[in-house]
């Protein structure tokens, strides 16, 4: 199904997202450590758009790298763009990696994934967007 026209919606739903302790060997892809944040699977019928994602250091100082998957499963490199790449978050601090000055939509079948850098601390996340229908 194509994205619904965002001129012409019947619904919008504020979805707010949290995950925390993000290390490099979290997530559902073992070593490789992806964490999904947002997924917008095919036939879904709708459109993310996503105002704000922040990442939050917790211990060490670490490293995020978001990237955008066109699939909702993370397969392939080749599927992958990156937003923010090895991005420093410093001790006990939080990064904007997304906001509404610089918001990013989700089609169908497309995805956002988190990792942390490995041998440093871990991260909390928080996403928050909207479901358009």
């Amino acid at each position: 199904m194509a994205a619904p026209n965002i001129v012409n919606v019947t619904t919008i739903t504020g979805v707010t997202s949290a995950f925390s302790g993000i290390a490099v060997t979290t997530g559902p892809r073992g070593d490789v450590g992806i964490t999904t944040v947002a997924t917008n699977p095919s036939g879904s019928g709708k459109v993310l758009k996503i105002n704000t994602l922040v990442a939050a250091s917790i211990g060490n100082t670490t490293g995020v790298t978001l990237q955008h998957y066109d699939n909702a499963d993370h397969t392939g490199a080749a599927t992958t763009v990156s937003i923010a790449m090895t991005a420093s978050v410093p001790t006990f601090s939080s990064l904007v990696l997304i906001s509404k000055e610089n918001s990013v939509y989700l089609l169908e079948n497309t995805s956002l994934g988190a990792f942390a850098q490995p041998n440093t601390g871990t991260l909390d996340i928080v996403c928050s967007y909207e479901e358009i229908s």
